[in-house]
């Protein structure tokens, strides 16, 4: 099954090619691995490093490439095809007939195993079970209808995202990666000039056609940009408006094959390596042109498909990776796809303008009893880009639109996270900061205490997202003496009192951060413990009390 929904005739394959088999090689290991790991920045930039660094996220074999020498033995094999690798899962895809692919393995010793995409193919696995088709001729299956929000207003407010939005949180310092079937106009449109005027692209890459033109291909990764940092004004406004882009192609909309999901592996990979904060993916797979590769229900546990196994390897990277649920609610196979089963991944059913459950949107729960999706966005009619103008604002159906809006949001609500480490001191040993983001997004959802097969947790509140976020993280530091410190009331009207328990106030000095790390308040001493407030806006604040080496972090809300 194909992500979304447009109609497609599909390429026929010659009968030669049939006789073929897509396989992927696991190798046993990376010999030079020792030396990628003391020379970091020959894997990841900078960027990614800092990243790792702020949640603690140590380095590992898995960020090592894929041994050159291995890889170019496999690429010179004359009787096979190379066509992708992953250094996550330390595997090369390759094409040849099944025979040829297998005494690859006598051929050369460090092929651990052998997985065929044709499973039936494989030695060892799971016994396969029936598999229901979906009418995969429908690969793109959205329905075109011919600010200020101006026309995004409801898919954005219906989320509470004008909340994130009013606090400054629009994904300034956020980059993500939209990894889709193409993005022709991107460089050309109107809804996208803010972006290219703001240097809000950073990159890209094709990797169907392996070119370094990425405004080419299919335009849904048009559509599904442009509800994420699309701008038109008093019209249109995304949901991360202010975020910073990587656009990369994996997807070929003329045809459904396994090496999709490689293809689509290398993408999160060279994400990660550049550094993204969050990545959006509105595709999925269920089925193929030839059946011999389908995957069944049983598959979708989130561990058997190469793409899901790579997705939560991304998010163990420190990414947050979010994912379309499908478009298959109403069809035969019912179910979300691949990789919107994978554990880690936030995955996003849809809903209508007014809330109620889009008949489309694919019901959960994976295959081995967990909820997907986990929440609700509009995919019924929401507003979108015209692809060919991009100036006029239409209207789409699918999941794939209700995961980028998602998206956006979750960067804008994952921008906070600079400026907890910044005013606390604090890093992610100390709590794991994406884990409690998507708890406050579920807690926050309308279903939470009696999530449904279709609607997960249902339909997220940013607003309280946040505050339960910020519930969740550490008050304080250093727990000795300042550990008598507090404050009443909180939320505060005007004035807040510190309770000092007869400890010298005048010896500490205190500052108040907003939610995006800028200083609005510093006092060195302190010779009353009554703290006039009423000139902050409304909103939550980090309250800082520090005596020497010594501070503690309080959230403060401002009515």
């Amino acid at each position: 099954m194909k992500k979304i929904l447009f109609l497609f005739s599909f390429l026929i394959f010659s009968p030669l090619f049939s006789q073929q088999e897509e396989a992927w090689l696991f190798l046993k290991d990376k010999p030079n691995k020792d030396s990628f790991l003391e020379n970091p920045l020959t894997m990841l930039t900078q960027r990614a490093l800092d990243r790792r660094e702020i949640q603690n996220i140590a380095l590992d074999s898995l960020d090592v490439p894929v041994d050159e020498n291995y890889y170019n033995q496999l690429k010179n094999e004359s009787t096979i095809t190379v066509l992708a690798k992953s250094k996550w899962l330390n595997a090369v895809h390759v094409i040849a007939t099944e025979s040829q692919i297998n005494d690859l393995i006598t051929n050369y010793t460090f092929i651990d195993h052998i997985e065929f995409a044709n499973k039936s193919l494989n030695r060892s696995g799971k016994k396969q079970q029936k598999t229901i088709t979906p009418n995969h001729h429908q690969k793109f299956n959205e329905i075109e209808t011919t600010f200020v929000y101006g026309d995004s207003e409801n898919q954005i407010k219906m989320l509470k995202g004008e909340f994130l939005h009013e606090q400054g949180l629009t994904g300034g310092n956020q980059h993500i990666a939209v990894i889709d079937a193409g993005f022709p106009n991107v460089n050309t449109l109107a809804a996208f000039k803010r972006l290219r005027d703001n240097n809000q692209i950073l990159g890209g890459y094709d990797f169907v056609e392996r070119k370094a033109e990425f405004y080419t291909g299919h335009n849904h990764g048009t559509n599904v940009l442009s509800t994420i940092g699309g701008y038109l004004e008093d019209e249109f406004v995304g949901s991360a408006p202010d975020a910073f882009f990587y656009l990369f192609r994996t997807e070929d909309a003329s045809r459904e094959v396994p090496l999709e999901e490689s293809l689509w592996v290398e993408a999160a990979e060279r994400a990660d390596s550049l550094g993204v904060d969050v990545i959006n993916t509105s595709l999925g797979y269920t089925t193929f042109d030839e059946a011999k590769y389908n995957y069944s229900y049983a598959d979708m546990d989130g561990k058997t498909t190469f793409i899901s196994r790579g997705a939560e390897i991304g998010s163990s990277r420190g990414m947050l990776l979010v994912v379309s649920a499908g478009n298959e609610g109403n069809k035969d196979w019912k179910y979300i796809s691949a990789p919107a089963d994978a554990t880690s991944v936030i995955t996003v059913g849809a809903v209508d303008a007014s809330g109620n459950i889009a008949g489309f949107s694919s019901y959960g729960p994976s295959s081995d009893g967990r909820i997907k999706p986990e929440i609700l966005a509009q995919g019924q009619n929401p507003a979108l880009i015209n692809h060919t103008t991009g100036e006029v604002v239409t209207t789409s159906s699918g999941t794939s639109f209700s995961g980028p809006i998602i998206a956006g949001l979750i960067a804008c609500l994952n921008q906070q996270l600079p400026a907890f480490i910044k005013s606390s001191g604090k890093k992610s040993s100390d709590t794991n900061y994406h884990t409690n983001l998507k708890r406050g997004v579920y807690e926050s959802a309308d279903k939470y205490s009696n999530p449904l097969e279709q609607h997960g947790y249902g339909i997220p509140n940013f607003e309280v997202a946040q505050q339960i976020y910020f519930s969740l993280y550490p008050a304080s530091v250093n727990d000795n003496l300042l550990s008598d410190f507090s404050i009443y009331p909180n939320p505060v009207n005007n004035s807040f009192i510190i309770d000092s328990k007869n400890l010298n106030i005048e010896e500490f000095n205190i500052q108040i951060y907003t939610i995006l790390g800028k200083k609005v308040v510093e006092k060195s001493k302190i010779f009353t413990n009554t703290i006039d407030v009423s000139y902050l806006e409304s909103g939550i604040y980090l309250l800082k009390i520090q005596k020497g080496n010594q501070h503690k972090t309080l959230k403060l809300i401002k009515n």
